[in-house]
């Protein structure tokens, strides 16, 4: 059976144990879930919040194809992300990635595909605000590349 997928570009706050909980069934023995939160600093300067802005009908096309790569790539099992966009401030959760897979190793695997996608190929931009009163814009980077294990049939 093909993996399942799931994706949403959302303006309301994202419930990483719901994702979680909503991902997967009992074939799976592992499910991982990558939570990206809005962190208090960046580049030395204190940090009270981003705000993420996209093109949503373009920002929905690309992530369902993040996820559906990832998803054929991985088989069997379940592959959702969900990705905010609007004002969010430090602690929050800017982006969520759940894999379900039958072992431990893929699952990881393609977790961490996933959020290096989302990083280099999504057209979600970000502006971070700074404590005392500025803000700028975040200039992209490549993400940086991670090796591919050899698969077992343990995972």
């Amino acid at each position: 059976m093909p993996a399942a997928r799931f994706w949403k570009i959302t303006d309301r706050p994202i419930d990483p144990c719901k994702l979680l909980s909503e991902t997967g069934t009992d074939a799976d023995g592992a499910r991982i879930l990558f939570a990206g939160a809005v962190r208090n600093h960046a580049d030395g300067r204190a940090v009270d919040g981003i705000s993420y802005h996209a093109y949503r009908e373009m920002a929905e096309k690309v992530l369902s194809e993040i996820v559906a790569e990832a998803a054929d790539e991985l088989g069997s099992g379940s592959v959702a992300a969900a990705h905010r966009t609007g004002e969010l401030a430090v602690g929050e959760v800017s982006v969520a990635i759940v894999v379900a897979a039958p072992h431990r190793g893929e699952a990881y695997r393609t977790s961490r595909r996933v959020i290096e996608e989302i990083k280099l190929r999504l057209p979600v931009w970000k502006r971070e605000s700074y404590v005392g009163g500025d803000d700028a814009w975040v200039a992209g980077a490549v993400p940086e590349t991670f090796p591919q294990p050899e698969r077992s049939p343990q995972g």
